[in-house]
C-alpha cells in the first residue's frame, strides 16, 4: 500500500510534525511512532483535524486520509474548555484539541455574536491578555500546556496595514 503523509499538531510540540506511514498501519501504530519521536511518556488521545471524539487505535489510517494525507492532533486532553470575549461578553464551549482557530472563530463570531461571514472576516482570535494571534489553521490543543486543559480568546479587529502604491517610472 502506498505511504501516508501525516500532518500532526499538539500540545507542547511547536510548529506542524510530519511522519509517512505505509497506508496500512494503524492509529495505534501512528501514536506510538509519534510518542518515539518526541519521546512522549504520558497518555495520548488521537484526534482527526476537527474531529470530535478520540480515533480508535485498531482504525486504518488509509480510511481516513484524503490525496495522500492526513492531519491529526495527539494531546492528553479529550477536551479544551474554550472561552472567547467580545463586547464585554463571553462565551464558553469545549472543543476536541483538534477543533482548528478558523473552526472556533466561526462558531464564536457567526453562531454566538451574529456576526455575518463579511463581519466575521474582519475579524481574528487572540489569545487573551496577549498579542497572539494563531493562524487559522492551529489546532487549539497545541496552543495549551497539556496541565491546562483550556484557552481564553478575544474576538478583536483584524489590523490591516495599507500600503501605499509605488509611483510609476
Amino acid at each position: 500500500m502506498a505511504m501516508i503523509d501525516v500532518f500532526y499538531q499538539g500540545e507542547q510540540l511547536g510548529e506542524v510534525q510530519h511522519l509517512a506511514l505505509e497506508g496500512s498501519s494503524t492509529f495505534g501504530v501512528l501514536q506510538a511512532a509519534v510518542r518515539e519521536k518526541h519521546g512522549i511518556v504520558y497518555e495520548t488521545f488521537l484526534f482527526l483535524e476537527n474531529g470530535e471524539e478520540v480515533i480508535e487505535e485498531l482504525v486504518c489510517i488509509a480510511d481516513h486520509a484524503r490525496g495522500g494525507n492526513l492531519k491529526v492532533h495527539v494531546h492528553r486532553c479529550r477536551h479544551v474548555e474554550v472561552t472567547v470575549g467580545f463586547n464585554g461578553r463571553v462565551v464558553e464551549h469545549r472543543f476536541s484539541p483538534a477543533a482548528t482557530v478558523a473552526k472556533i472563530k466561526r462558531w464564536a463570531a457567526e453562531e454566538k455574536f451574529g456576526m455575518t461571514p463579511e463581519e466575521a472576516g474582519e475579524h481574528v482570535l487572540q489569545i487573551a491578555g496577549t498579542h497572539d494571534r494563531p493562524a487559522p489553521g492551529t489546532h487549539v490543543g497545541a496552543l495549551t500546556d497539556g496541565r491546562v486543559c483550556g484557552v481564553a480568546f478575544d474576538l478583536v479587529p483584524d489590523e490591516r496595514v495599507n500600503g501605499a502604491s509605488e509611483a510609476g517610472a
